[in-house]
């Protein structure tokens, strides 16, 4: 009797202990720059997503399950977005929260697609990523450059200016963004002074300061990302250019004040609103201050919306398989830190609005609409 009895105990803490061992733990890819002059975005997404996945974690998981970041670097680079994609397939992950980069996007997103694997990117705003694309399994918790560029375009309109210059670096995000704006200044009937390219990466912008000094031009919109934008500030500022800048979100990143220095001063950016000051999102800034990560960054918590998304998926859908939490998410509304999201068809958000800010030499930003 005692031995029978001893046999069962054991057999249950076996079986306890290879169910611990086989522990449900749900795989969550980070797909993004980890390496690169970008990394700063990419730190934002996984803070946003870590921050997710610890408090899903630390009460339990869902439905038995618990949540684990792998961290892929794309390094924001178009040509790494299919070896990206290739090595979350590889690593049999079914969920991305991802790529950072429009460009890197587009060329992963039909893998992950083709592949059955959920991709939710908190800050990939290029049309092109869904357009046309009849993609199932893609979501944005962000909104497009087409809805952004509006934006901008009203307000640059609102501010009487005499001639403006777009420029832009000749990339997917940053060419389309500025294609937005100038499009609806047009349509606002202000028509631009320049369209004009950049190559990014250079460290010498004078030529084109030059031009715009030549063009009598007061106003700039850059659509690009901080490096570039930094450099235009400082190098403008130190040739007597007046004019004011203004640039996506992607331009909205502390590094640029280390770049620009106090040229960074009252240079303006569309911006997804400051999510953590949102009425019932205390808690969930204090979690991440008391981790030494700021929540009112550009990308923090659209990629905590994007884990609260899929972790809402699995849960709706009894199941950890993408292909039912892709049709779950099509068909239900997900309440998150930046609000209650739903989808259209093409993986879109139904509706995004995104706000104007000012930034300041300290690095501080102020709410201009």
């Amino acid at each position: 009797m005692k031995f029978r009895l001893s046999a069962l105990v054991a057999s249950l803490g076996l079986a306890v202990a290879a169910s611990a061992a086989h522990a449900d733990v749900v795989k969550i890819a980070f797909v993004g720059p980890t390496t690169g002059p970008l990394t700063q975005y990419g730190d934002m997404v996984q803070e946003g997503m870590n921050t997710a996945i610890e408090k899903i974690n630390s009460e339990g998981g869902v439905d038995g399950h618990t949540f684990q970041l792998v961290a892929v670097d794309d390094a924001c680079e178009p040509k790494q977005g299919p070896t990206s994609a290739n090595s979350v397939v590889n690593q049999k992950i079914g969920f991305v929260v991802g790529p950072v980069c429009s460009g890197a996007t587009l060329g992963s997103s039909p893998i992950f697609d083709e592949q059955g694997i959920v991709m939710v990117t908190p800050s990939a705003t290029a049309p092109a990523v869904t357009d046309g694309k009849n993609f199932h399994f893609i979501f944005r918790t962000i909104g497009r450059d087409d809805q952004q560029g509006p934006v901008a375009a009203k307000f640059i309109a609102s501010q009487k200016v005499k001639k403006v210059a777009i420029l832009h670096d000749k990339q997917s995000y940053g060419q389309g963004v500025a294609t937005s704006v100038r499009d609806n200044l047009k349509k606002a009937g202000i028509e631009p002074v320049m369209f004009e390219g950049i190559n990014a990466g250079e460290s010498d912008y004078s030529s084109v300061i030059t031009k715009l000094k030549s063009a009598g031009v007061d106003f700039v919109y850059y659509g690009g990302y901080h490096p570039e934008l930094g450099l235009l500030l400082r190098q403008g500022r130190e040739q007597g250019l007046k004019a004011r800048f203004m640039g996506p979100e992607g331009a909205g990143n502390a590094e640029i004040n280390a770049i620009a220095g106090n040229a960074v001063e009252g240079m303006l950016v569309t911006f997804p609103p400051d999510f953590s000051t949102k009425p019932g999102n205390e808690g969930v800034a204090k979690m991440f201050k008391d981790k030494g990560r700021d929540p009112s960054g550009a990308f923090q918590l659209g990629a905590y919306a994007a884990i609260q998304a899929i972790t809402s998926g699995i849960k709706g859908a009894k199941s950890t398989e993408p292909e039912k939490v892709a049709d779950w998410l099509h068909a239900n509304k997900v309440s998150t830190v930046i609000g209650d999201l739903s989808w259209e068809p093409s993986g879109d958000l139904t509706s995004y609005a995104f706000d104007i800010f000012e930034w300041h030499k300290d690095g501080s930003k102020t709410l201009v609409k």
